[in-house]
């Protein structure tokens, strides 16, 4: 069967076959990426509220309705996708088919603009001095930032859909595509036609990947500027700080330590660069990794008379519906300040977080480095010793 951008639009009986370990492994691969998608988002919603360091930076708020579209994607669109699969069949009927293909569009929507919208904001954060930040950047314009992340969507998704915008024209392919089937089970049939395809992957797709990229290239080009500066800095500073010498020997050691102080600040330096565009690359990355098929392919298809393969549709789907769970991670678990609270939280309190003392008891406790210093985790559950594990904090037992 067929759907709109960002909903399903496969045949199940193509995908899955009768065999039972074949349909075991689906189940349990897509109940695992529902099931990490929820937790992981509502630990970063959770944390947010619990953390009063965390709602005084801005650009969380755009992290937090970002993790709630995200949740609603793994909540209300993920199962009902599943069953399908898994059943071979729908079962809800063409009212709630199209229901369901909305929220699709609207939520999937809503989470690749809020990515945009945190592309935007660390672009003034870091390329703009911080008084134009704190101008541009007001609580009134978050809000409204925010509001488009939603507001926007709904015309893209439950008014043409609803109206039947998306048909016009392909009513015959429609009737061909339920005809070529022939089993007996109903399907959510919905297919586009080509300026709702074009309008679609554009709003959702294509406009937000080209501010994105804009943005983040900004963004490591002035990453970098401002390492090199600090380096040359450093440099002239170690070299004024060698000139008294006044021994040949002196000198010597001076000029050593110098030439050992610049090597240092060099290789320091390339560590920040490096860093800065790996993280930059995997943000990016994860992005066109996840909707870039699917959106090539929504485009392409009402092109070449709906002939994509449906288990190609199958696959392309998923990888987007698989970005609601990376998010997450990508945005909020590789964060130092984030992984903080998520321990606080997982540790079921502050009284079991908290920094070593030399009068306390000789226990058996975790110590970990976070934000530069060092933190005793007393009584913690296993999850956040696997998220320590995780994040690379490197705990080590005492």
């Amino acid at each position: 069967m067929k759907h709109c951008p960002l909903t399903f639009r496969i045949r199940t009986r193509v995908l899955v076959g009768d065999s039972i370990p074949r349909q075991m492994a689906l189940i349990c691969f897509l109940s695992l990426v529902m099931l990490m998608s929820v937790l992981g988002n509502l630990l970063v919603m959770v944390a947010v509220c619990k953390d009063r360091q965390l709602r005084k930076i801005k650009t969380n708020y755009f992290i937090v309705s970002l993790a709630f579209a995200d949740l609603l994607v793994s909540v209300l669109v993920m199962p009902f996708g599943t069953i399908e699969l898994v059943y071979e069949n729908w079962i809800y009927g063409e009212t709630f088919c199209l229901v369901r293909t909305s929220l699709d569009v609207l939520l999937t929507t809503a989470s690749i603009l809020h990515l945009c919208c945190i592309a935007l904001d660390r672009y003034y954060a870091i390329c703009c001095k911080p008084l134009v930040y704190r101008n541009k950047m007001t609580p009134l314009r978050v809000a409204l930032m925010i509001g488009g992340c939603w507001v926007i969507p709904t015309f893209i998704s439950f008014l043409p859909i609803m109206q039947g915008w998306n048909t016009i024209g392909i009513h015959e392919n429609i009737e061909k595509k339920r005809n070529m089937s022939s089993s007996n089970s109903t399907s959510c049939v919905f297919m586009v036609n080509k300026p709702y395809a074009l309008t679609c992957s554009l709003v959702a797709f294509y406009i937000p990947l080209v501010l994105m990229v804009l943005a983040y290239q900004r963004i490591y080009i002035t990453a970098r500027a401002h390492a090199l500066q600090i380096s040359m800095l450093q440099r002239a500073g170690g070299a004024g700080a060698s000139t008294p010498g006044t021994s040949g020997a002196g000198t010597g050691v001076g000029v050593g330590a110098a030439s050992d102080s610049a090597d240092h600040q060099r290789n320091h330096r390339m560590r920040t660069e490096t860093k800065a565009a790996k993280t930059l690359c995997i943000i990016m990355g994860c992005f066109c990794l996840c909707w870039a098929p699917f959106f090539v392919t929504n485009v392409v298809d009402p092109f070449i008379d709906y002939t994509v393969p449906e288990q190609l549709w199958t696959a392309c789907l998923w990888l987007g519906y698989i970005n609601s769970m990376l998010n997450p991670i990508l945005y909020a678990f590789l964060n130092k300040s984030f992984r903080r609270a998520f321990l606080i939280i997982l540790c079921c309190g502050r009284k079991r977080y908290s920094r070593p003392s030399i009068m306390a008891p000789s226990t058996a406790t975790t110590v970990t480095q976070i934000n530069g210093s060092t933190h005793v985790l007393n009584g913690c559950s296993s999850a956040s010793k696997l998220l320590l594990w995780f994040c690379n904090t490197r705990p080590v037992p005492v």
